[in-house]
C-alpha cells in the first residue's frame, strides 16, 4: 500500500509540472499581439504625416512637363515664379502658348562662367625718343601753323542772334511732361483701384506660410465672386492642387489675381472682364467649407491683398 501511495504521489507531481510548463508557454503568445498591432498603427500614422507634409507648390524637378489644361500663367503661379521669367528661360514669345508634353524649365538656368581674358605680354624694348627739330625748322613750322586773320562774317537775314529767345525756347521744351502709363499708377497699383472680390468675413489673413498666401473670405454657397480689378482671364480650371476650381486674371504686366474654391464659373480663358464683374459662384471645391480664397501677386511674388483693397 505504501508503495502504491508513493507512485500516485509521483504521478501527481509530474502532472502538476506539465501543467505549469504549458501555462508558461501561453503567456508570451498573448503578449505579442498588442505589440504587433501598435507597430502597425505607428507605421500608418507616419505615412499620413509624410503625405501631409509634402509640398504642393514647389516642383521636385527643375523641369516640368506640360499637361492638358496647363497655361504658362498657371505653372508660374504653382511654382511661385513670374510668368515672364518662365517665358525667358524657355524662349516662349507672347502670347505665351504652350502645348501638352512640352518640357519647361521652372528654375533659373545655371550661369555660364566667362573665361578670364589673358593679359597682354609686357614689352621690354625701350621706345625711341624722336629727335628734337632744329631751330630753323621750328620757326618754319610756327609760321605755317599760324591761324589766318579773323574775317568779319556778315549778318544773314532771317537768322536771329538774340540769346534771350534761345533761353525761352529751351525753357519751354524742358517743361514738357511725359505721358503716364494708362495701366499702372502710383506704387504700381492699378488705375481705378481695386474692389473686394466678395462680401463676407475675413476668416484668414495673409501670411508668409505656404497655406496663407492670400485672404480666406467666408460666405454662402452661390454667393457672387467678382473681379477685383479689370483684366483678362489667363487661367480657368482645377489643375492646381489645393485651389479647387480656380480663376487667374492678368491685370497688367506686373499684377495677377486668383479666385479659388469656386462652384460655378461664368468666364473662360481669354475673356476680358471689368472691375466688379461677376466671374463665379462661391463654393467649396478643394476645401472643407464654403469660402473664397483670394490672392494678389506682383511680379510672381505673393503680396498682402489688404494693401490694395479699400478699407471697410
Amino acid at each position: 500500500m505504501q508503495h502504491l501511495r508513493m507512485v500516485r504521489f509521483a504521478l501527481l507531481v509530474c502532472v502538476g509540472a506539465l501543467t505549469a510548463c504549458g501555462g508558461h508557454r501561453a503567456v508570451p503568445s498573448t503578449d505579442r499581439r498588442p505589440v504587433e498591432t501598435e507597430s502597425a498603427t505607428a507605421r500608418t500614422n507616419k505615412a499620413l504625416v509624410s503625405e501631409k507634409s509634402s509640398s504642393l507648390r514647389q516642383p521636385a524637378s527643375p523641369i516640368r512637363t506640360v499637361v492638358h489644361g496647363d497655361t504658362l500663367y498657371s505653372i508660374a503661379w504653382e511654382t511661385g515664379r513670374d510668368y515672364r521669367e518662365l517665358a525667358t528661360w524657355n524662349r516662349i514669345p507672347p502670347p505665351y502658348t504652350i502645348r501638352p508634353g512640352q518640357e519647361l524649365r521652372v528654375t533659373p538656368p545655371a550661369e555660364k562662367k566667362t573665361p578670364p581674358v589673358p593679359k597682354p605680354a609686357k614689352t621690354t624694348a625701350k621706345s625711341k625718343v624722336p629727335a628734337r627739330p632744329s631751330t630753323s625748322a621750328g620757326k618754319t613750322a610756327k609760321a605755317v601753323a599760324a591761324p589766318p586773320a579773323t574775317v568779319p562774317v556778315p549778318k544773314t537775314a532771317g537768322v536771329s542772334t538774340d540769346k534771350s529767345k534761345t533761353k525761352t525756347d529751351t525753357r519751354k521744351k524742358s517743361n514738357t511732361k511725359p505721358l503716364k502709363s494708362p495701366d499702372v499708377g502710383k506704387a504700381g497699383t492699378i488705375v481705378g483701384s481695386w474692389t473686394w472680390p466678395t462680401d463676407g468675413q475675413v476668416l484668414k489673413r495673409f501670411s508668409d506660410s505656404d497655406s496663407g498666401k492670400g485672404l480666406d473670405i467666408g460666405g454662402n454657397r452661390g454667393q457672387a465672386v467678382k473681379a477685383a480689378a479689370g483684366g483678362r482671364v489667363v487661367y480657368q480650371g482645377s489643375g492646381l492642387r489645393g485651389y479647387g476650381q480656380l480663376i487667374i486674371i492678368k491685370h497688367s504686366d506686373e499684377f495677377l489675381s486668383a479666385y479659388a474654391h469656386n462652384d460655378r464659373i461664368h468666364v473662360k480663358e481669354g475673356d476680358v472682364v471689368k472691375r466688379g464683374q461677376k466671374i463665379a459662384d462661391m463654393g467649396s471645391t478643394g476645401t472643407d467649407r464654403v469660402k473664397l480664397h483670394f490672392e494678389i501677386r506682383r511680379q510672381g511674388v505673393p503680396t498682402d491683398p489688404l494693401r490694395y483693397l479699400p478699407k471697410r
